[in-house]
């Protein structure tokens, strides 16, 4: 009896996206990326929101961090997140971006957007911290939408 191997999977099915080519979203993503990989105090993040933000990096960092931490406590599902080289993009991590990216404009598609990845009913606290956080990108100078 012959048992069937496993199908390795591909890059682009294991990262369906796309990279954004926008700058300010990359950014962002470099954050949610390193920030989920290496903790809320990671040097490197804070490093990158203060070269694309100068002194005003710290409110951006800030609420990045809350974010995550919100993302994590309420989160029922486990998001996935590529490492910071990956040239593509994870399901979650694409989800996230939009969810930031659309806050401003949406925000009552962004909250469903993310009680879905979450896997919760209510969203409300997250969401109103993922509309800070993309004011915030705005405010200093590398808007989202």
């Amino acid at each position: 009896m012959t048992t069937a191997q496993p199908r390795l999977l591909s890059l682009s099915e294991m990262l369906p996206h796309e990279r954004p080519p926008q700058h300010h979203r990359l950014l962002l993503l470099y954050g949610i990326r390193r920030t989920g990989a290496h903790g809320l105090n990671d040097a490197a993040t804070g490093h990158a929101f203060m070269t694309a933000f100068g002194s005003h990096f710290r409110r951006p960092l800030l609420l990045l961090r809350a974010l995550m931490a919100e993302l994590s406590s309420t989160s029922a599902n486990a998001i996935q997140i590529a490492p910071c080289c990956c040239p593509r993009m994870t399901s979650g991590e694409a989800a996230l971006l939009e969810i930031v990216s659309s806050v401003e404009d949406q925000p009552e598609r962004a909250t469903l957007l993310l009680a879905d990845l979450l896997g919760v009913r209510h969203a409300g606290g997250p969401t109103a911290t993922a509309h800070l956080l993309a004011l915030a990108f705005r405010e200093g100078g590398q808007p989202l939408a």
